[in-house]
């Protein structure tokens, strides 16, 4: 899949189809960093995201897409962070809690893994996702004890 914009030729080294940065501004960045999230071009979306970041470092919303897209793109370290930040900025953002726990199940970090999955799913109990999550970091805890 091309992530080239209208005009603009996918011919640069390594593949970055903005060499120069991409044309519109922040919100279209978020936008198409969105679109590329939902196409399964983490990655991109990454790319995208990364220089919306860069130019709105207090948008949550921006932030929470990057992480998405870091973790999607298999950058956990990088999206845990950016699920830190927004836990610290609002410790009742349950997504952010779930996302932090995911994060860093994957990095093998389960214990403080179950600590934020336990408050996404205290707060959001009816969230199956939430739940199917804790339960398999506990278990995962629990196997390694």
């Amino acid at each position: 899949m091309s992530v080239q914009g209208p005009g603009r030729p996918d011919d640069s080294p390594g593949g970055d189809p903005y060499p120069a940065g991409p044309g519109g501004g922040v919100y279209e960045w978020y936008v198409r960093g969105l679109e590329l999230l939902r196409a399964g071009s983490a990655a991109a979306a990454v790319q995208l995201l990364t220089r919306a970041a860069e130019a709105e470092p207090s948008s949550r919303s921006i932030r929470e897409a990057l992480a998405r897209a870091q973790f999607g793109a298999r950058r956990f370290d990088e999206a845990a962070d950016n699920f830190r930040a927004i836990v610290e900025d609002d410790p009742a953002e349950d997504y952010a809690l779930f996302g932090l726990g995911l994060s860093l199940t994957r990095m093998g970090d389960f214990e403080g893994a179950v600590e934020h999955l336990a408050l996404a799913a205290a707060m959001r109990p009816e969230n199956q996702d939430y739940a199917k999550a804790l339960r398999h970091a506990r278990a995962t805890l629990e196997s390694r004890r």
